[in-house]
């Protein structure tokens, strides 16, 4: 199928999925890349606080922290 009867279809409101190879789909900019970082330990204790109280893990919270305050940066 032509890029421009896929569209067509998508723009229908047609369900294009059958089309689509999901195996291959990446998501750009969202390569994961590990990184170590040290805290003091007061902020550990601060951090593994407010998780319990959100019932996530901490590594949530500080990637939730991070993202916002990158957000607004260029």
């Amino acid at each position: 199928m032509k890029a421009r009867e896929f569209d067509k279809r998508f723009d229908n409101g047609e369900d294009v999925s059958k089309y689509i190879d999901m195996s291959k789909a990446r998501r750009p900019e969202q390569q994961h890349k590990r990184v170590n970082v040290d805290f003091p330990l007061w902020m550990i204790h601060l951090l593994d606080k407010e998780a319990r109280r959100l019932g996530v893990p901490r590594q949530s919270i500080i990637k939730v922290w991070v993202a916002d305050r990158l957000e607004g940066v260029s």
